[in-house]
């Protein structure tokens, strides 16, 4: 199966090819099958083109940087770093007077002297150490003194401070530690020394700090803008199409990339510099957790001297009340006596109450068959109650009905009176006219007197 980087680099070999060659040597397999299947498969990946190489595993970096064989890459990145263009005169040795032994524990550890005097120690770690600032500031006084003793021996009685130039430290950490990711949108952080009143001193000592974890995930599907940012990708990145996209924009990495490839050629030395990859990783997981349980360790006793400093304070104020404690158990005392004296007068009282309760309970059992007899009474009562409630009910329905008959008697009453009295009038009238004799009537009676 061609993988897309066998397109650009034809040396890649296929996997078939690369296991065959394995199983036919009993050491290439002893070592194969002596790894883990995630470190088989990385290391299949790589040498067949599925993924690009890493470029920080140690051998692969120092062919790359190498600065006696090909100064000109070394060159090129620190003028970017530099942001001045630099020549290297030479590489100085990197094993003098490193500080205990933890320069075994750096992937790649580069010293070199600057065409100005300056010099650059160019460190790539796996795993970010803790405290890489002061770790960092031994390394450069380290580097400082060296170069002091170097061109003090060499100038002798010309000697002079002034012949003494800076000394960078450049740190790429594959895997940054915690305090870098405050700034995630940041990948170079530049220091040196400066004074708060604006004085001005050369102070020699400055420091570059790359992480390239941040640098890939702040770059993540953006385009590669400029040749510092094609170096930081070619260090970082093992995606195939990232690769692609870098040694199309910027082709003088492809050749970088088809020396390690010529290098992945020879099964044996790849595979040896792989196993020595994973024993660092290994050094450098183990120098973390040491680092991180170290770290752990200060702070438990810096909590723990508080908390003594806490204690002892606490036992100064719980002696002062245990003093009061103990005067305040003698008066206590003192009063427990007077409290068993007038215990002793409750108990009496207690037994005399118990007495009288004893009569109450008997007095209140005979209330409460009285209480019984009287709500049995109540009951009946009760029924009682509403038969006259019922007899009321029916009076007042009663009541009403007379009480409608009597206004209609009223009524009437009132009627009659009205018409008597119409009545007495009428006859009145009658009995006015009745007296009043009539024409007729004169006549009548006249009548009657001439007939006598």
């Amino acid at each position: 199966m061609t993988s897309n980087l066998q397109h650009y680099f034809p040396m890649i070999r296929t996997r078939e090819d690369i296991l065959t060659q394995i199983n036919n040597s009993h050491k290439l397999s002893a070592c194969f099958y002596g790894w883990t299947m995630e470190q088989r498969t990385e290391f299949l990946d790589f040498c067949t083109g599925v993924k690009g190489v890493k470029i920080l595993y140690d051998s692969f970096s120092k062919e790359i940087l190498n600065p006696e064989s090909a100064p000109e890459r070394l060159e090129d990145l620190l003028s970017l770093l530099l942001r001045r263009e630099v020549h290297i005169l030479y590489a100085l040795p990197n094993d003098s007077t490193r500080i205990a032994d933890e320069h075994t524990l750096l992937i790649t550890d580069i010293v070199v002297e600057l065409d100005d005097g300056s010099i650059a120690n160019i460190e790539i770690q796996k795993i970010g150490y803790k405290f890489p600032g002061e770790r960092c500031a031994c390394y450069s006084a380290d580097m400082l003194l060296r170069q002091y003793k170097r061109v003090r021996d060499s100038r002798k009685q010309n000697f002079s401070y002034e012949d003494i130039k800076s000394v960078y430290t450049i740190v790429l950490f594959e895997k940054s530690a915690s305090l870098f990711h405050g700034f995630p949108d940041t990948y170079i952080h530049f220091f040196q020394q400066q004074s708060d009143s604006g004085l001005e001193m050369e102070l020699l000592q400055r420091y570059i700090f790359i992480p390239l974890d941040i640098f890939k995930h702040s770059r993540h599907n953006k385009p590669i803008e400029n040749r510092l940012q094609a170096w930081l990708t070619f260090f970082c990145e093992d995606s195939p199409e990232r690769i692609i996209e870098l040694i199309t924009a910027y082709p003088e990495f492809k050749f970088m990339y088809e020396d390690i490839y010529r290098i992945c050629q020879n099964m044996e030395e790849v595979m040896g510099f792989f196993s020595e990859e994973l024993r660092i990783l290994d050094r450098n997981t183990v120098q973390l957790m040491i680092d991180e349980m170290q770290e752990e360790l200060d702070t438990k006793k810096e909590e723990l001297n508080t908390m003594n400093e806490e204690l002892n304070a606490k036992n100064e104020e719980l002696d002062a009340k245990n003093e009061e404690l103990d005067a305040k158990n003698e008066e206590l005392s003192i009063k427990s006596e007077e409290l068993n004296a007038k215990s002793e007068e409750l108990d009496a009282k207690n037994e005399e109450l118990s007495i009288k309760s004893e009569e109450l309970n008997a007095k209140n059992e005979e209330l409460n068959i009285k209480s019984k007899e009287l709500n049995a009474k109540n009951e009946e009562l009760n029924i009682k109650s509403e038969e006259l409630n019922a007899k009321n009910e029916e009076l007042s329905i009663k009541s009403e009905e007379l009480n409608a008959k009597n206004e209609e008697l009223v009524r009437k009453n009132t009627l009659l009176a009205q018409k008597d009295a119409q009545l007495q009038e009428a006859l009145a009238e009658l009995a006015r006219l009745r007296a009043i004799p009539t024409v007729d009537s004169v006549d009548s009676a006249n009548s009657a007197d001439s007939a006598k």
